[in-house]
Parts: C-alpha cells; structure tokens; sequence
C-alpha cells in the first residue's frame, strides 16, 4: 500500500522513482507509467510532424512519381492533395497502389481513404482513443486559423508511452549500412547509397534519378518489392528481406557466380 497517497502528478511520480528503488516495479515500466502521465498534459500539436515535412502526395502525380516517393520516404500512409497542398483530399495506403498494376482501369482517387482532421489542442489520450475506436492511425492537425499545421500518428503518440517504436531490423545509423554474414553474404540496408554499394562489392550499377540501392532495385524490378523477392543486378543478387511502407528496409546481397 501507497502511504501517505500522492497529492499531484509530481508526487505520484516521485513514488514511482521510489517503488522501482525497492524493486516494486522496473525501470521500463516506471518510464511506460511516467509516459502515460506526461501524455495526459499533451496535445496533437506537441507531437506532430510539422507541415513543412510533411511527405504528400499529388493527386495528379502519375505512378511511377507515386511509386518513387513511396519507395524513397518508407511511410506506408500518405495524405493526398488536390491543387494546393493545404488541400488534402484524403489518405492513400501504400499497399494500395499495387491495386493499380493488377487493375489499370482504378484511379488514384477511387483508392483514397478519408481524411481524418484534428485541431492542434486535441489532447493526446482522447486522440489515442480515437485512433483504437475508428481504426485510423493517421490525422491531419489543424490549427486554430484552419491551415493544415502537420500531421499526426498513432505510432506518435504511442512513443510517449514506449519510447521510441523500432523494429527487428532497426539498427543505430553507426552499425554500418553493409554487413558481413558468416555465410559469406551481406545485409545491406535500403538506404544506402548507390556509390557505396559501388565501392564495397566492386561493380557498376545503372545511374538512374535514384540515389538509394533500395530505390534502384524497385525501379529494376518495376513494382514494390515483396519479401523474400529474388532480384539480379550488376553480378549482384539482391534478396529483399524485409520491408516496410513499401520500402525495402533490408536486402540480403550475395555475389552471383558465373556458371561454367
């Protein structure tokens, strides 16, 4: 039992630091409950990606433009304009651009999902819930003059509880971008670049518009790489491991040996 009961957040906060020294609780989960507390004070605007960096697509963008932002940005949710940027229409699910190489006959805009709009004071737990209720894991903020101010995310707001969300293949940028296997293969990271695949494995890949071997390959291929997709390129075979958003996140390269 808690006693004397905490009589504000710093308090309760306090009492935490203080039941993780007598290993009541553990590090990670006082830092989860700690974030729960801060997340109550705060708001959509807190935690968005401000306009200006915001990746949208056009409407208008033909598909291979689509497919090359896709593949460059890794986000597997894009909001969609029309004319103006502050115009957005709706929301286009990475996926479901692949719909468009199976049924020439859709259109970008019969792909959209709605837009979801919040205003920069919403408060992050009653965001949170409406994320949970109505399925969606993207808004749009507004602020108060109704511009769009930036855009928020479920992954957002569930980082202030968890702290940073990475995956199995997210690694610190100084574990390299090229790594050696002990099967006398390599795990290549998807962004990087060009002339270094070039220098380390000693080859000449086609110069194209694409800076990242991870948007090169896609372009080859012609469509967005699916796991355990097979490719050959410049003596290099290029197997893709892992992907996220429509971009390809890891590839496993080995060297191709000539046949006899």
């Amino acid at each position: 039992m808690l006693h004397p009961s905490p009589d504000s957040k710093d308090e309760l906060i306090e009492t935490l630091v203080e039941a993780q020294g007598n290993d009541v609780i553990g590090a990670q989960s006082r830092e989860m409950l700690e974030g729960v507390l801060r997340m109550a004070d705060m708001t959509a605007g807190d935690v968005m990606v401000a306009a200006p960096r915001m990746n949208l697509l056009s409407i208008d963008a033909p598909f291979d433009e689509l497919l090359h932002i896709i593949i460059d940005t890794a986000h597997s949710r894009f909001p969609v304009y029309e004319g103006k940027k502050e115009n957005i229409i709706g929301v286009l699910m990475a996926k479901d651009l692949l719909k468009l190489r199976r049924a020439p006959e859709l259109t970008i805009r019969a792909l959209l999902r709605p837009v979801v709009f919040v205003p920069e004071s919403k408060g992050l737990n009653d965001l949170l819930r409406e994320f949970r209720d109505n399925h969606n894991h993207l808004a749009v903020v507004i602020d108060e003059f109704g511009r769009v101010a930036g855009l928020v995310t479920i992954e957002d707001v569930l980082e202030e509880i968890v702290g940073e969300i990475e995956d199995e293949f997210d690694i610190a940028e100084d574990d390299g971008d090229i790594l050696g296997l002990t099967d006398q293969t390599y795990r290549v990271s998807g962004d990087t670049s060009i002339e270094r695949v070039n220098e380390a494995f000693d080859v000449l890949l086609p110069e194209t518009d694409f800076e990242t071997i991870g948007g090169l390959v896609a372009h080859e291929m012609g469509h967005v790489p699916k796991r355990g997709e097979p490719y050959e390129l410049a003596g290099l075979q290029f197997t893709v491991l892992h992907t996220k958003g429509g971009a390809v996140r890891w590839f496993k390269v080995s060297l191709v040996v000539p046949s006899t």
